[in-house]
């Protein structure tokens, strides 16, 4: 008897102001614990690293796809989704017979695909997915901190709070900025 080889799919960093949007497709060992998977916006950023590298230690395959804050200007968010997680899944090292994918929308792939809204807290490779791009993009966010401080990128990942729009307000938009989303469109 043979089982499916199932990958789910999952996106971070939609509605942020500044940074990338990520998306992680991954096929999980069937070894690995999958009541340990869970939403990762329900999880300590401490616990969601520990899980993330818990994943990364328990996959066959791992996808990662990203579109720059400057092709989401280009193309619009829904659209650098949707293309972020067709280069996810497309990056796969092996061909999953089901892809899930976390929301409504599903990315134009050859693979048969099931999109599940709040898969995240239903499906564990959505939620294992959701883990891993949280953490990467997280980690992307604090490396541009690094290099632009005055943004507070490390402490709001991008998300428009209000310390990240009094920073905008003071020092303008930078460069990791989306000129499409307001208030920076307007």
């Amino acid at each position: 008897m043979t089982s499916q080889i199932l990958a789910g799919v999952d996106e971070v960093g939609r509605g942020c102001l500044a940074g990338p949007v990520i998306s992680v497709a991954i096929i999980l060992k069937d070894s690995i614990d999958r009541s340990l998977m869970t939403d990762s916006k329900k999880l300590t950023p401490v616990k969601r690293a520990y899980l993330a590298n818990y994943i990364l230690n328990n996959t066959l395959s791992v996808g990662i796809g990203e579109c720059s804050n400057h092709e989401i200007d280009r193309v619009n968010i829904h659209n650098a989704t949707l293309s972020s997680m067709k280069i996810a899944i497309t990056n796969l090292n092996m061909v999953p017979d089901l892809t899930y994918i976390d929301g409504l929308y599903k990315p134009d792939i050859d693979i048969i695909s099931e999109c599940v809204v709040q898969g995240d807290n239903l499906i564990p490779e959505i939620s294992a997915a959701s883990i891993v791009a949280k953490v990467l993009r997280d980690n992307i966010m604090v490396k541009l901190d690094k290099i632009l401080p005055v943004y507070g990128f490390s402490r709001h990942k991008g998300y428009g709070t209000k310390e990240h729009l009094q920073a905008i307000e003071l020092f303008g938009p930078s460069v990791y900025h989306r000129f499409s989303f307001a208030p920076l469109k307007n």
